[in-house]
């Protein structure tokens, strides 16, 4: 189940990425900064990439959150080849995305940078020496959390990512809610918790994003991260659309 980085989306991820309510997500974007999509992984294809943990020449490097001060837990960057899933989904979810992150940056009066391809705006953040792989496997277990915070990796960013549960909540485990965390202009911060289906997307914002102020449109700055995990264990695939220095 592996792949090289840039083949075409194909297969069933990228049907159940033209499945997804886009309008739906559009709006709840622009409500929340957070917004599920459905199904993008089959109970059985989230089972395989959660499998792939122990494999580690799959990766590139490992991150203790702990030693780190990210919270407690631990996760993996994959190195290519990327598995089918990892591939396929980015390829069909960057150009959904893409409409929606160049409508926030004219809100906001930024000239937006990504071009219409996926393979291109990566050529672009080679280019600028982010050259290393940030599809992520994370792995939770009891007690583990993940800190607020940002991933940015370099000057280049794309402003939306999706994160997909590979367990069944409730089942495999308990707590783990996803968490964004917004400081909203001239009023109180506003947190929202998700707790993601077993195979589906929440896409949600890298930095910052649109939000009505006096003065038109104003940037509000958005961290996430995950509650703790009271029983069981929970995978995830983190998918960052642009690469790391």
């Amino acid at each position: 189940m592996t792949s090289t980085r840039t083949p075409a989306a194909a297969g069933p991820w990228a049907d159940r990425v033209d499945a997804v309510d886009w309008a739906g997500v559009r709006g709840e974007l622009d409500s929340y900064g957070c917004a599920l999509t459905g199904p993008l992984l089959s109970p059985g294809e989230a089972a395989d990439i959660a499998a792939l943990y122990p494999e580690v020449s799959r990766f590139r490097s490992t991150v203790d959150m702990a030693r780190y001060r990210f919270g407690e837990g631990q996760y993996r960057y994959f190195a290519e080849p990327f598995p089918d899933p990892v591939v396929a989904l980015k390829q069909a979810l960057y150009p959904r995305l893409l409409p929606i992150a160049r409508d926030w940056w004219a809100r906001l009066g930024r000239e937006a940078p990504w071009p219409d391809t996926l393979d291109e705006w990566l050529a672009m953040c080679h280019a600028a020496g982010q050259t290393r792989s940030t599809p992520i496997l994370l792995r939770y277990g009891p007690g583990d959390w993940n800190a607020l915070h940002r991933d940015l990796y370099g000057e280049l960013v794309f402003p939306l990512q999706v994160v997909i549960n590979l367990n069944d909540p409730g089942v495999d485990h308990t707590g783990g809610e996803f968490l964004v965390y917004e400081q909203r202009p001239r009023a109180q911060s506003r947190a929202t918790a998700t707790l993601i289906p077993h195979g589906h997307g929440l896409v949600f914002t890298t930095r910052d994003r649109p939000v009505r102020s006096a003065r038109g449109w104003s940037a509000a700055p958005v961290r996430h991260g995950v509650s703790v995990i009271r029983s069981g264990r929970r995978f995830t695939l983190g998918l960052v659309f642009h690469d790391a220095t």
